[in-house]
């Protein structure tokens, strides 16, 4: 018979945390809570997952007990055309909150990944239920790699104690992520959906290098320029400036076609 989650109550995000050893997805979790009526705030960790997401369909996977496998549920009153910033807004808290814990420095990369040189050390997965004038839920899922070898993890994927050398307690770091997401979460409802996103600007990560950035099987190469305010990715293309809302985005340029074949 399988075991019943544990629950700690604290306060405003994660006035509610559902403690799991083993799961799907928490994202599933969350959203069946979500359905169910479950209040803003609501936190579901896992030990494991057996199904977790990444971004595009990609699956995410740590070695059990090796990372910090959250999901959180949201419920921001705003017309869902403000949402666009919430990833990066979220990218920052999980950023300082890596630091607040381990002598690191987070550098993010667009849309949702965290950085530890050059290697990815977290990721977040935003998914938002809305109607064409309201917001009724966002869950996030969010995957920080604790203490798992680097040969352990995916290529370019790290650890808080690889990179650093340090342990962390999961329960600290998850202390610090709440604190350091409601702290940023207040910042952007307050804004309206709008805030200033100068801390992720201070942390982007390849600004200025040659990038790729490819959805639904376009590509489009140029250099980094940075993130406008309402959080699309600027790229300097051939002197012109181009907007992109979503996409992988990789360090290189667009690899040139293959030639023609030869005799």
């Amino acid at each position: 018979m399988p075991s019943s989650p544990s629950v700690t109550l604290t306060k405003r995000i994660g006035h509610t945390i559902l403690s799991l050893p083993v799961t799907t997805s928490t994202m599933d979790d969350v959203e069946r809570h979500a359905q169910g009526g479950a209040t803003e705030g609501l936190v579901v960790i896992a030990d494991e997952q057996t199904a977790g997401r990444g971004r595009a369909g990609r699956s995410w996977s740590a070695p059990a007990g090796s990372a910090l496998l959250c999901s959180v549920l949201l419920r921001p009153s705003l017309p869902p055309n403000r949402l666009s910033t919430l990833p990066l807004v979220a990218g920052v808290a999980v950023a300082e909150a890596i630091e607040d814990c381990a002598p690191v420095t987070c550098r993010l990369k667009w849309p949702n990944d965290v950085w530890i040189d050059g290697r990815k050390v977290a990721g977040l997965l935003m998914k938002a239920i809305t109607s064409v004038r309201s917001v009724d839920r966002v869950v996030f899922g969010i995957g920080i790699n604790l203490t798992a070898r680097s040969v352990d993890l995916a290529p370019g994927a790290t650890s808080i104690w690889a990179a650093s050398g340090v342990v962390i307690e999961r329960s600290s770091l998850l202390d610090a992520l709440l604190s350091r997401l409601q702290t940023q979460y207040d910042r952007f409802v307050d804004a309206r959906g709008q805030p200033d996103l100068t801390p992720w600007r201070n942390r982007a990560a390849l600004l200025d290098e040659m990038v790729t950035v490819e959805d639904a099987g376009t590509r489009v190469g140029g250099r980094l320029h940075g993130v406008a305010d309402d959080g699309a990715l600027l790229i300097d293309v051939a002197g012109e400036l181009r907007r992109i809302v979503a996409g992988d985005l990789t360090r290189g340029p667009v690899p040139d076609p293959p030639g023609p074949a030869s005799d």
